[in-house]
């Protein structure tokens, strides 16, 4: 999750691509993401592993008492630092998260249901998952990835 990662999720992603062609309109909601889970910032990271690997997630959003969006977690790299020794199990996950950079140079590219997803492969090219939201931000519906869209692809036969 890079410039790319501490940024990634949200923003708003206004540029087209040839690829454009190759989702024939689409958009995220058709990529049919299984719906998101949060932990909130003071969650053990054993329960951030243990309901990452039973979602099968690689990133996990990392929200505030507020439900405000404050980073995410890695869990592959989490996972290495529990397997190194490096990690507690009750270590608080706001420990080992990445948060967003919140800046003017940074700005956010809102990722909801309605974007295209030429738009996402875009916004994918420049980081490693999107955080797909309602457009005030104040839910998270869901995560993509290129591996999202290159699944949907091979599903659609585009």
């Amino acid at each position: 999750m890079a410039t790319t990662a501490a940024s990634a999720g949200i923003g708003h992603a206004s540029t087209s691509s040839p690829s454009a062609d190759k989702y024939r309109g689409a958009v995220v909601e058709d990529l049919q993401l299984p719906p998101a889970f949060s932990l909130p910032a003071d969650e053990a990271i054993s329960r951030a592993i243990e309901m990452a690997y039973e979602r099968d997630f690689s990133y996990i959003p990392v929200l505030d008492k507020n439900r405000k969006l404050l980073g995410y977690i890695d869990v592959a790299a989490l996972k290495a630092k529990w397997e190194a020794g490096e990690a507690n199990p009750d270590d608080k996950v706001s420990q080992y998260m990445t948060k967003f950079k919140r800046t003017a140079s940074t700005p956010y590219t809102i990722i909801t249901p309605s974007t295209p997803l030429a738009e996402l492969e875009d916004f994918l090219k420049r980081n490693e998952f999107a955080i797909v939201t309602d457009w005030g931000r104040k839910f998270v519906l869901g995560v993509a990835t290129l591996q999202d869209l290159e699944n949907f692809v091979s599903r659609r036969g585009f």
